[in-house]
């Protein structure tokens, strides 16, 4: 996109104001004439609604005098295309169908949801799920099942278990004393997941091997973690209620007219023809 902030419009705008401040304006407001063609307030509104959000910061005056210089630009490189080809009027009915599609969709997920209806879905979400148990946990890897054995016989004579898994660890942990910090079912590999569940804390484990090499855990603590509470998920739930919406609505239209597919005989392959659209 050409630079809407550029200073020639600006010094050219500031000097010569588009429109009256007291001008009575609608869409149809035809705001510029490039080469016998409007160019109207309704286009101008319709392309800043489309900018970038680093753009709506800059000054109204500024964005009304960029904008328009941007559609007087369009404007004039797009008459030089000449007749419409093909590909330019398919790409143009491709683009209406999905703007229609996509105002519709506004529409539909603007509903407002009741508290019912959140609540509702929260129950069906969440309502039934367990709690869940957390674990913290720290380990010591090393490569062979003899040098996990020899840190339990120090671990049993009272060594530290983080002194011990700075100095012996080979894991990404080993600097932080082998903390993994908290961590839920399916996080970790079954061999470690297996030990950690069959823990209490303070337990130290056998050796345990995964592939990653040999592992001793120390279970520091555990906790059972509630479903999480509808507030920190109630923009989820929306989501999933307006996803629910579109396609009950979609459904609707479906039912209520005749759908017909004509691709039999044709190559799914020929998607990737783009010759066909010099034919």
């Amino acid at each position: 996109m050409r630079n809407l902030l550029a200073a020639g419009a600006i010094a050219f705008f500031a000097a010569t104001p588009v429109l009256a401040q007291d001008a009575e304006v609608n869409a149809d407001t035809v705001v510029a004439v490039a080469n016998g063609t409007e160019i109207t307030m309704g286009h101008v509104i319709l392309l800043r609604a489309q900018l970038p959000e680093q753009y709506l910061s800059a000054p109204d005056d500024v964005l009304f005098a960029g904008i328009l210089e941007q559609l007087i630009d369009q404007t004039l490189l797009g008459e030089t295309v000449g007749e419409d080809t093909l590909e330019l009027r398919l790409t143009l009915e491709n683009e209406s169908r999905a703007l229609r599609a996509a105002i519709a969709i506004d529409d539909v997920i603007g509903q407002a949801f009741s508290d019912e209806d959140i609540a509702a879905a929260y129950d069906e979400a969440y309502g039934n799920l367990p709690v869940e148990p957390e674990f913290n946990a720290s380990h010591i890897l090393v490569e062979t099942e003899e040098e996990a054995d020899a840190l339990i016989t120090a671990l049993n004579d009272g060594a530290d278990f983080a002194e011990l898994a700075k100095e012996k660890s080979t894991g990404p942990s080993g600097p932080n004393g082998g903390e993994l910090g908290w961590f839920g079912l399916g996080m970790m590999v079954p061999p470690f997941e297996e030990a950690v569940v069959a823990m209490e804390v303070g337990d130290i484990s056998g050796t345990v091997q995964t592939q990653f090499g040999w592992h001793v855990l120390i279970l520091n603590d555990k906790r059972d973690v509630p479903p999480p509470a509808l507030e920190t998920v109630i923009g989820d739930i929306t989501q999933t209620l307006q996803q629910d919406a579109i396609e009950a609505k979609i459904d609707e239209l479906r039912a209520g007219v005749n759908v017909e597919t004509m691709i039999e005989g044709i190559d799914p392959a020929e998607i990737k023809n783009l010759e066909l659209l010099n034919q």
